[in-house]
């Protein structure tokens, strides 16, 4: 139960680490917060101490079942068994260890939903995705992260913080709402993406739109690709 295999999911298990995730995360007595990945539970109820509301989610019904025992005295705190990135609920901030599979799943929801701020843990890899600076290094991921979110490096995570201990180190990001964009536009970004070694015109053809334009994806802004998006969407 420790290790759940099919996520990609290891569990903090430093104490110090997750205070200053919590210190981060600035909550206040009027925020309701969202946690996706209840896990053991290292990060809940540091949560609690000053939010207005907390809500915890976790695909794993036994961590759901053994935190109710755990935590049954904290009256702020909502737990719940399912999948966290189809909940309605409303929250003003997102504080998550990402399971690696879910990273970038978890940034597209986060794309399309409304809050204030966040502190998420991700894969090293991925958080230079999101973080790239070389045009050649991103990723449909890169243009909608940064896009809709502010995002801040804010410390590494060695593999020795987690159990069971994963291959690669993590990092903390702290993420402030910017804009907000619909699913559909990024299954476009995501489509033109799978076309990046073109030219912007013969990527336009696959979409039955025509340009004199004559760059690649890797000349573009972020905004010039939005923009890009959002003319082939309004087609």
């Amino acid at each position: 139960m420790i290790k759940r295999k099919k996520l990609g999911q290891h569990f903090l298990n430093s104490k110090s680490i997750a205070e200053k995730i919590i210190a981060e995360a600035n909550i206040t007595q009027n925020d309701i917060v969202l946690e996706i990945g209840t896990g053991l539970g290292i990060l809940t109820p540091l949560l609690c101490k000053d939010a207005k509301k907390v809500i915890s989610i976790d695909v794993d019904k036994d961590l759901i079942e053994e935190a109710k025992k755990n935590f049954s005295k904290i009256h702020n705190l909502t737990l719940k068994y399912g999948d966290g990135f189809k909940t309605k609920d409303r929250f003003t901030i997102f504080v998550s260890n990402l399971p690696y599979s879910k990273s970038k799943d978890a940034i597209e929801w986060l794309a399309t939903t409304n809050f204030s701020h966040g502190v998420i843990m991700v894969q090293k890899e991925f958080a230079e995705k999101l973080l790239a600076t070389s045009t050649k290094n991103r990723r449909a991921v890169s243009i909608v992260a940064n896009h809709t979110l502010e995002i801040k490096n804010i410390f590494k995570v060695g593999k020795k913080n987690f159990t069971p201990n994963p291959k690669v180190d993590s990092v903390i990001l702290k993420i402030i709402k910017k804009n907000s964009i619909e699913k559909d536009l990024i299954e476009i970004l995501n489509k033109i993406f799978s076309y990046r070694r073109k030219k912007i015109s013969n990527i336009l053809k696959q979409f039955g739109k025509e340009t004199s334009l004559d760059k690649r994806l890797d000349d573009l802004s972020i905004e010039e690709i939005v923009t890009l998006g959002k003319e082939i969407q309004n087609t």
